[in-house]
């Protein structure tokens, strides 16, 4: 009878462990059924919007590990997932939102955004869990970005933060990705600070945030760019200045990408470092441009067309190209490869609106996921894109009618 029961035990703990594997594979099996059927923008932008709304609460984890067995293993170790992966993910679901509210307001966009930061946030605008890493920068931004609430309540927070970036600051002034990496600067920090930095600085009358910001992107435009053609490696070392990992690692192109772009957006135009980071983005502009497929994606390797397209790579270039289209020089270029980048990504884009096809978390310095799948800092990147998109539309709209409306005024009266 015991060894009944053991072995009862023993086949239950089994079948647990094997569903624990198959249930993710069959899930993506199913989902990928009749993926990229969308063909209007306008469903497509509501139903991947959708998807964030849910996603903001309920963050799906993303793996460290590329494990597709015995992922119980993962789960028992701590390995399955790490706190400073969601806050990415987070983020970006979170700046998505955020530009959904400035296209429509939508009661249950804000309802999702309020739920969230009541998550993350004390009554007094204070953390509940203090950060460890810069990696929270970009949530900081998100919420300093949002409306729905007073970005100035989580001033607190937002403090934190700032004293934290500088705890990072290692001997060359430059923000540490991690305190015991010292001797080493990452494509991701870019775009983990270097926003929020300029977000932060401007509204509390901090320059010496903003100057941290164009260091940091100046110290990796000459230490961490291939020469000539303006493509980032993974990372650099500060000592030796030896580059690091992959040259054209298409979501180190990304970070990159979004930490430059956000960080020009949110300087005003008479600001003294508003010139200096627009040559930046007109040379990472010309650089990436070629490097996109006729079909509209970047690859996760964006100089190799053998490799596989990476939709998070897409994406965050994506929104890279539709802010640089506001330069002259770039407009043309740049607009249709923002089109082209939105329609590649409705291409992947499962029935249930979310976005397949993202390259997992990076597991080292020149070591990178071999899986694709969803990815909620995709999800949220496409969100920001296309309810952009849609807000220039209807201002263009807007201005046509205008224009229209003075041709028709009598002569002498104000239209």
């Amino acid at each position: 009878m015991i060894i009944q029961s053991i072995a009862g035990i023993l086949l239950l703990i089994a079948v647990i462990v094997l569903l624990i594997d198959v249930v993710p594979i069959a899930g993506d099996w199913l989902g990928r059924i009749h993926i990229g059927r969308f063909t209007n923008r306008q469903v497509w932008g509501q139903s991947i919007t959708d998807k964030g709304i849910v996603w903001l609460n309920k963050t799906p984890k993303i793996k460290v590990t590329d494990h597709t067995r015995l992922i119980v293993l993962d789960m028992l170790q701590g390995n399955y997932s790490k706190s400073a992966i969601q806050h990415w993910q987070e983020a970006a679901i979170l700046l998505g939102l955020n530009e959904s509210m400035r296209h429509r307001e939508d009661k249950r966009s804000a309802k999702s955004i309020r739920q969230y930061l009541s998550s993350k946030f004390s009554e007094s605008g204070d953390w509940k869990v203090n950060p460890d890493h810069v990696d929270v920068g970009i949530l900081a931004y998100a919420v300093m970005n949002q409306t729905v609430v007073d970005s100035g309540h989580y001033k607190p927070a937002m403090d934190k933060l700032w004293q934290l970036i500088q705890e990072h600051i290692g001997e060359d002034g430059t923000v540490q990705y991690r305190k015991w990496m010292k001797d080493y600067r990452y494509v991701d920090t870019i775009g983990f600070i270097c926003p929020f930095l300029i977000s932060y600085g401007l509204k509390y009358n901090k320059p010496e945030c903003v100057q941290l910001a164009v260091k940091q992107i100046k110290a990796y435009e000459h230490f961490g760019m291939l020469n000539e053609q303006y493509i980032p490696c993974h990372a650099y070392h500060i000592k030796t200045r030896f580059p690091l990992g992959l040259y054209g690692w298409g979501r180190g192109l990304g970070w990159y990408a979004i930490g430059l772009i956000d960080a020009w957006r949110e300087l005003p135009d008479h600001h003294e470092c508003k010139e200096t980071l627009k040559d930046s983005v007109i040379k990472f502009a010309r650089s990436v441009l070629p490097l996109q497929n006729p079909e509209g994606n970047w690859n996760w390797t964006a100089t190799r067309s053998e490799s596989r397209s990476d939709s998070s790579a897409t994406a965050t270039l994506g929104w890279f190209m539709l802010h640089a289209s506001s330069i002259e020089e770039l407009s043309e270029d740049c607009d249709k490869s923002a089109d082209q980048a939105v329609n590649y990504l409705m291409k992947v884009t499962r029935r249930n609106g979310a976005v397949d096809f993202s390259q997992g978390d990076t597991k080292d310095i020149g070591v990178y996921s071999s899986l694709f799948n969803v990815l909620p800092f995709t999800q949220g990147f496409c969100i920001r894109t296309i309810h952009k998109r849609a807000v220039e539309v209807d201002d263009q709209i807007i201005q046509l009618v205008k224009s229209e409306d003075k041709k028709d005024a009598p002569r002498g009266v104000m239209a």
